[in-house]
């Protein structure tokens, strides 16, 4: 069986299995959380966060990897040794949910403008870029709406980032982020850059001219459209966060796709590196 064909099988292990096996114990006020050594964990289906650290990640890879510190390598052997092939059934398959885009409000794009612009330092021509392409906007409650896109051009959902005092961030429901991503190019590209996030992405584009920059709606280390772009003759980098949840899954990536290398921010991320420039 291929590494492939095995991070497969064992993405369908349940994570409740997983936390057991770390000694993790169910809250018992809220029985979506788990109280683990990495702090609070929520687990809602196949996805889960950790309120602690502000991280998350979805299936039992991303959860061995990141109660484990392991990489993705070690994840795989640590599942595959807990979980046999003969203790999973074929799992089936979920029923999707459709997809909800927040509502578009021009209203509010002031707002918007102002929050990324200002707050965040991001260059105010790839924002009207992206506003005049649609492929942001502001919904209702001045919400940046960043939206994924399928090879084809078709919405598959959207990242949500809160733009008032309070940090929020979020997914449109129904979104399908192994269908398609959220990028911007330079009109000439040299390199390609994976971030963990829109706003990254913009950020590492501002600092990166001439390169492609692509979200992976959060850290992930096989997105199901990685391959088909890796398919391009132009160097891939991955450039998540600096901190332990962005390097392992870097590791990750790079064990399962040996093509793609290691682009470290020199702050946390991309964005705190724009607003606060070496001199």
């Amino acid at each position: 069986m291929s590494l492939r064909e095995r991070a497969e099988r064992l993405r369908s292990v349940p994570l409740e299995e997983v936390l057991l096996l770390w000694g993790a114990t169910r809250d018992r006020a809220d029985k979506a959380k788990w109280r683990t050594p990495c702090g609070v964990i929520s687990v809602t289906g196949a996805k889960f966060k950790n309120w602690n650290r502000a991280v998350g990640g979805g299936g039992a890879i991303d959860l061995a990897m990141h109660l484990g510190n392991l990489d993705f390598q070690g994840a795989i052997e640590w599942l595959s040794r807990n979980f046999p092939p003969s203790d999973l059934s074929e799992p089936s398959p979920a029923p999707r949910s459709p997809l909800t885009l927040p509502q578009r409000d021009a209203r509010k794009l002031s707002a918007l403008r102002k929050y990324l612009v200002h707050e965040r330092r991001l260059p105010a021509d790839l924002i009207e870029t992206l506003i005049a392409y649609g492929t942001l906007y502001a919904d209702t409650r001045a919400n940046a709406v960043f939206l994924l896109l399928a090879k084809e051009g078709a919405p598959v959902g959207a990242e949500i980032r809160g733009t008032t005092s309070t940090p929020w961030r979020g997914m449109a429901p129904g979104s399908r982020k192994d269908e398609g991503y959220f990028s911007l190019a330079a009109p000439q590209t040299d390199a390609i850059i994976l971030c963990e996030s829109a706003i990254d992405a913009v950020s590492c584009l501002a600092l990166h001219p001439r390169t492609l920059c692509v979200s992976t709606a959060g850290a992930r280390p096989d997105p199901l459209w990685l391959p088909s772009l890796l398919q391009s003759d132009k160097p891939v980098y991955c450039g998540f966060d600096a901190d332990p949840t962005g390097d392992a899954m870097a590791r990750a990536m790079i064990a399962a796709y040996p093509r793609v290398h290691r682009l470290r921010p020199e702050l946390k991320d991309w964005n705190d590196v724009l607003i606060h420039p070496r001199r």
